[in-house]
């Protein structure tokens, strides 16, 4: 009598091939969630880890050890939320205004964690950026430097989740939360020292 078929082996979980990953693959995992180098490494350095939760609980401790430096290399790698065509002329308008008044203010790119209401809402999302900005546009760099960088440890979880167990996702109805951090090219870009990023040939 034949011997019965062994049941297929169960496909590795994201996080079993992420511990599994070499050092490199890792890194640029983690990068896709939070743009600052040290970060990355940090946790890469400390695989394996046993659930996504010691991830994560990993991670917002590194976040909270960044310093400015590694703040503003996240910072650097953000690109703007793209948020559904919703609200009118008018609102998207003012998203937009808002959006270069705070970057003219603050020398960088504003980022938001929306809740999970919000992501699964294109209109809430829109009310809850511009209320958001609104909001901020009013903090000086110090207070504004605070709720920045819990607005990161956020999307990171968020970034993090959504890599490694996404029926835990925030927006797993639908991104709205800025996508992953965009990689400067080489070169392309010097941290000065004093919070800013600059190109060179300009000041």
């Amino acid at each position: 009598m034949p011997a019965p078929l062994a049941a297929p082996a169960a496909a590795p979980s994201p996080l079993s091939r992420f511990n599994g990953a070499p050092v490199t693959a890792a890194e640029a995992a983690l990068l896709a969630c939070c743009g600052s180098h040290r970060w990355a490494r940090r946790l890469a350095a400390h695989r394996p880890y046993p659930t996504v939760d010691a991830l994560l609980a990993a991670a917002e401790e590194a976040a909270y050890d960044l310093t400015s430096a590694d703040l503003a290399e996240a910072l650097a790698a953000e690109r703007p939320a793209a948020l559904a065509d919703r609200g009118g002329l008018s609102v998207h308008t003012a998203l937009r205004a808002a959006h270069a008044h705070y970057e003219a203010k603050f020398g960088h790119a504003f980022i938001l964690a929306l809740d999970e209401r919000a992501a699964a809402d294109p209109a809430t999302a829109l009310d809850q950026t511009l209320l958001s900005l609104r909001i901020r546009l009013g903090h000086d760099t110090d207070e504004e430097s605070v709720v920045t960088a819990e607005q990161l440890r956020g999307l990171c979880r968020a970034r993090l989740l959504r890599a490694f167990e996404p029926s835990r996702s925030p927006d797993r109805a639908g991104s709205l939360t800025p996508g992953p951090p965009r990689r400067p090219e080489a070169g392309s870009r010097r941290y000065d020292g004093r919070g800013r990023w600059t190109v060179p040939g300009r000041a």
